[in-house]
């Protein structure tokens, strides 16, 4: 009895390997309600339109950078000040966002993303955006967006 114990732990069953990462699905009906503000803030900052930008805004919300490298520091600006601060450029200016993930709870949300902030075509600096939405009247607002910065390791 005690061999055939032993030669049944020694047995191996072939497993087929852990499938690495996969992605995860794309959003449904809640995730792309909390993303569309998002979405439309990014969209507004490349077009350089602060009165769209405030749109989908909480005005008592602001906007932080955690910059890295030789410009190393913290900036903030609440939303106003910010959309002063777009002005028309003959640059054209995107920002990429990777796969977020997003998390919900009633009428709170955070989207984290991986992105690629473009100039021309071209990576100009990346980083990892965290937005906070609120959600008021059925219509989900940025309360804040806050990002890190750096000009190394970006991809196009």
């Amino acid at each position: 009895m005690i061999a055939s114990f032993v030669a049944l732990l020694l047995q191996v069953t072939p497993v087929a390997p852990i499938v690495k990462g996969t992605a995860l699905p794309p959003p449904g009906g809640e995730d792309a309600a909390v993303m569309a503000p998002v979405e439309e803030l990014l969209r507004a900052i490349g077009a350089s339109d602060g009165n769209a930008m405030l749109a989908v805004t909480r005005p008592e919300g602001s906007a932080t950078v955690a910059l890295e490298g030789e410009r190393r520091g913290v900036r903030s600006f609440h939303w106003a000040e910010f959309a002063a601060r777009l002005k028309p450029s003959a640059d054209r200016f995107e920002e990429r966002l990777g796969t977020p993930a997003i998390e919900i709870d009633g009428d709170v949300a955070m989207v984290w993303a991986p992105y690629t902030a473009l100039v021309n075509g071209k990576a100009e600096h990346c980083g990892y955006d965290h937005f906070d939405l609120v959600r008021e009247g059925g219509t989900w607002k940025v309360l804040n967006v806050t990002w890190s910065q750096r000009t190394t390791g970006c991809a196009a």
